[in-house]
């Protein structure tokens, strides 16, 4: 190969001798000239084509423009040779954008060669579309994509290589993946054994559950058990064992998957992830190896305090957590200092008091002057979540003074959350306007115009504070230099309210206009409009200034802006009318009080993060707007934060709710993602008979088909019950990424939950065993739902009701004959009795009464035979027993017909809802032939 490509070689070495860029540019001039005359050429051997499109991708990574060789690698790209091909995708990668019209010729060849058996084809064509991966690829080819990572045969590089190029299209063109429908099959490949294989699917997955939670819900618990098994069971190849540290990087991603999830209800899950966070806790007191270790360490340790404060902000593990954020932030390394301060403000986001936080203030202050920026920005944000009515006043104060030496960059975040901050949380309406004009003053070129707008609607809105505004603007304006921000304020303020200090010294309405009219002739436009409505006021209340008003209008009236000659000359017609019309009177009013009105500054504090970033799951701004935002998306609303309205008396308002780590995509827009498709319940004849057989019997079949069989064990005592599970496998292979888990309809009144995680893997011909702790809180009507997934071959799922009904939890009761009648009579007719009448199938011309004592028993009622002399009819006594509903009785009278074959079922009960469900449950059983249940 080497003396084929001398010709290459040469070049490069001539390039490189070149000691001007004018013989340089002479030597590649001559060179494209003379590949062109080659590719003209029609007997060009493949190899020469390789040989110049190299030589053209060499002058390409020069930073040369090219424009020839695009077909050639085209056509390199179809080759059978490795080194051909090898070449051909380079050249496209690097010579073609996303948008080029000659990648529509390429699209099939890398299909071709995504399909090929050649592992080495298939990372190829991977690489070409993570590169390029225009939409136009990605539609074309995200399926083959898919089918390459699902694929088992396909090796475990072609794995890592396909799901991080499924990242790339998605991150690139979300709407082209069909993530929701893909999410099974993709969550199952989290159960590889290769950790290689696991890392980039979680990556994939990680990027996936954020725009699609409720479909990716089943990771939460593969991201449980794959974390145990690394951190408590060890489980873990020793090549990923970096400096003492299993695979780091798995277990920062799965850490961060877990809080995008609300905390579990299942109490195995919650006790396996709390194992797992005490083990990380205790990892981060060992001694430090060496600068790997330490960053290993840190990097899991931040996630897990994370994960904690997410799962419980009260827990005793984030209250240690504290403790070490208070040390991290004083740490001389930067990223340390930046994670502790981020961490600390997530902290702030979720904790109910900041007391913890408020021991560090004067070192999170100290922050502000960091060296670093991204440090400094960190502080700003945790200084903004913590503040409160208590430190208000201090934190705005050294925000003020930091604000005249801050980083332009910074300026108009600060500015921000200093007006939201002062607001928010202001002691005094002084103080608040105090602070704004100092504000403005200091950095006025970063105050929009929202914040101004606010001063005025609070000024405007509480007339206590009209008077001191109003004498407070006029001294701001007395300063040499004023913002055009503050002139504004003052403009507006003193039209409005400067009668009302205008009898005090130095006050006095000529000194007003004097002061207004010395800053007009620096301002812009629309600012001498504002003042000019300011002296149309004045030439109401200030009649003994109304001549240098008037002769203001009458010059304003000529000048070349449209708008402000206009307006001059509409006022200068109004101020001439005579003292007595009362049009002047009418117009120049006193403004009335502001309505509501929703925030304008939320718009500019949303900050999109890039691309590739992961969302936050917390936003910058306290507890209330976390709690906030999350009461809107529970709700399914737009996630929009507004504030309150204006009221005389109340400034809190509409500079409320900021938040300042909005994403991109769906929760940045406040869209809720769709909802999740219902559970699709696997049906069948059988499984509907062994489905109902388990509903009066304690152990039976409750599934099976040719891969798997599925075994019932149950036992109930009061509103308690244990069910085992009997996974078997029918194979002579495993079933791998076995997943199974319940889904409760209402979970206030019903707990299921596994007492282990199941594992992850089911032996060849052999069988698991799972056990379900079961509580009754509450009545109920809808059973849970087993969803189970595995592989074999393909992805194969299966969702099955469980035979846990509302029976289950009754206790048989012995009653006597005369006790039975008095609680019959006393509980009444409907609603609290339910009768239905139906047919039944008989025994040899018989009514089956030893079937339907079996059905009645074991549906957990007590059987009375004193009650009914007539031995046919069936009656019985049982109290359902419930942890948070009580008890509740239920009464049931059986009475078949052989002559009619009929069976009327009356049943009476404390609640109509129990009655009724009864009825429902007993009647099916009751009425089919024994014959018909399979056994």
């Amino acid at each position: 190969m080497a003396s084929n490509m001398r010709g290459l070689t040469q070049f490069i070495a001539d390039i490189r001798a070149s000691r001007v860029r004018e013989l340089e540019e002479k030597r590649i001039n001559k060179e494209m000239a003379n590949i062109r005359k080659k590719f003209k050429d029609a007997g060009l051997t493949s190899t020469q084509r390789k040989k110049y499109v190299a030589k053209i991708i060499f002058t390409y990574i020069l930073g040369y423009k090219v424009d020839i060789g695009h077909m050639e690698a085209v056509n390199l790209i179809s080759s059978s040779k490795y080194s051909e091909k090898q070449i051909g995708y380079l050249a496209v990668t690097l010579l073609m954008h996303e948008n080029s019209d000659f990648l529509r010729l390429v699209v099939n060849s890398i299909r071709k060669d995504l399909e090929a058996h050649s592992e080495i084809n298939n990372c190829l064509a991977l690489h070409a579309i993570a590169n390029v991966g225009g939409e136009e690829m990605a539609e074309s080819l995200a399926p083959d994509v898919h089918r390459l990572l699902i694929s088992p045969t396909s090796q475990s590089f072609v794995k890592k290589k396909a799901a991080l190029t499924l990242l790339r299209l998605y991150r690139k063109h979300p709407t082209v993946i069909p993530a929701a429908e893909w999410a099974l099959r993709i969550v199952s490949i989290m159960d590889d054994p290769d950790l290689g294989v696991v890392i980039c699917v979680t990556s994939l997955v990680l990027a996936l559950a954020q725009d699609h939670l409720d479909a990716y819900s089943i990771c939460y618990q593969k991201a449980v058990d794959r974390l145990h098994r690394l951190i408590i069971d060890h489980e873990y190849p020793a090549e990923y064992l970096y400096y003492k540290v299993p695979t780091p990087w798995l277990q920062v991603k799965l850490l961060r998957l877990l809080q995008y999830y609300p905390p579990s209800e299942d109490a195995t899950l919650s006790a396996a992830l709390q194992r797992v966070l005490q083990a990380i806790f205790q990892a981060s007191s060992e001694p430090i190896r060496n600068v790997q270790h330490n960053n290993a360490q840190n990097a899991i340790l931040f996630e897990a305090i994370g994960l904690a404060i997410h799962l419980d902000p009260k827990s005793p593990l984030v209250g240690s957590a504290t403790v070490l954020l208070a040390q991290f932030i004083l740490s001389k390394e930067t990223n340390v200092r930046y994670l502790g301060l981020d961490t600390l403000a997530h902290l702030a986001a979720r904790a109910d008091s900041l007391e913890q936080i408020k021991r560090h203030q004067k070192t999170i202050l100290l922050s502000l002057r960091d060296k670093d920026i991204s440090v400094r920005r960190r502080a700003l944000d945790l200084l903004y979540s913590m503040c409160d009515v208590d430190n208000a006043e201090l934190i705005v104060g050294e925000l003020l003074r930091y604000l005249k030496v801050a980083d332009y960059g910074l300026r108009e975040e600060m500015v921000l959350k200093i007006a939201i901050s002062t607001e928010k949380f202001a002691t005094s309406y002084k103080w608040y306007v105090d602070t704004i004009l100092q504000l403005i003053s200091t950095a006025g070129d970063h105050v929009g115009d929202e914040v101004w707008y606010r001063v005025i609607q609070i000024v405007t809105n509480t007339e206590d504070l009209q008077e001191y505004a109003a004498k407070v603007c006029f001294e701001h304006l007395k300063n040499p230099t004023c913002h055009e921000s503050l002139i504004k304020i003052g403009g507006y303020i003193l039209g409005e309210y400067g009668h009302i200090i205008a009898n005090e010294p130095g006050y006095s309405p000529f000194e007003q206009f004097q002061l207004l009219q010395a800053k007009a002739n620096f301002c812009s436009a629309a600012t001498r409009a504002l003042l000019l409505s300011t002296y149309l006021k004045w030439v109401n209340v200030f009649p003994e200034i109304k001549p240098h008003l008037v002769q203001v209008f009458e010059r304003y009236s000529h000048v070349l802006d449209s708008e402000l000659q206009q307006r001059a000359c509409e006022y200068y017609a109004i101020a001439s009318r005579p003292e007595e019309d009362e049009l002047l009177q009418n117009i120049c009013e006193e403004m009335p009080p502001f309505p509501a009105r929703e925030s304008t500054l939320l718009a500019r504090l949303n900050k999109k993060q890039g691309d590739t970033e992961d969302k936050r799951t917390w936003v910058i701004g306290g507890k209330e707007a976390n709690e906030e935002l999350d009461s809107k998306k529970k709700a399914g609303k737009r996630a929009t934060l507004e504030g309150p309205g204006s009221k005389a008396g109340d400034i809190l308002s509409d500079l409320q709710g900021l938040d300042l780590s909005a994403p991109n995509g769906a929760q940045a827009n406040g869209e809720t993602p769709a909802p999740a498709p219902s559970v699709q319940i696997t049906t069948s004849p059988n499984i509907e008979r062994w489905y109902e057989r388990l509903t009066y019997t304690s152990e039976a079949l409750l599934y099976e088909d040719v891969q798997i069989q599925i075994g019932y064990k149950s036992e109930f005592h009061g509103h308690l019950g244990r069910v085992a599970l009997y996974f078997g496998n029918k194979l002579s292979a495993p079933l791998e990424s076995f997943t199974a888990t319940i889904d409760v309809p209402d979970p206030e009144a019903l707990s299921v939950v596994f007492a282990k995680i199941p594992p992850s893997t089911v032996t060849p011909r052999l069988q698991t065993q799972q056990v379900l702790n079961v509580e009754c809180k509450n009545v109920f009507t809808s059973p849970p739902i087993l969803r189970i997934s595995y592989l074999a071959g393909a992805l194969q799922t299966i969702n099955i009701r469980l035979p846990i009904v509302i029976t289950k939890f009754l206790e048989p009761v012995k009653l006597a004959p005369s006790e039975f009648f008095e609680r019959w009579k006393l509980i009444g007719g409907p609603p609290r009795e339910v009768q239905e009448v139906f047919t039944i199938n008989l025994l040899s011309g018989v009514v089956d009464t030893e079937r339907q004592k079996k059905v009645i028993e074991g549906s957990r009622f007590l059987l009375l035979p004193e009650v009914d002399p007539n031995q046919v009819n069936c009656v019985g006594a049982g109290v359902l027993h419930m942890s948070t509903g009580g008890k509740v009785g239920c009464l049931l009278r059986v009475e078949p017909s052989a002559a009619a074959k009929l069976c009327r079922i009356t049943v009476r009960s404390t609640s109509e809802v129990v009655a009724s469900e009864v009825v429902k449950l007993l009647k099916k059983p009751l009425g089919s032939d024994a014959s018909s249940v399979p056994r």
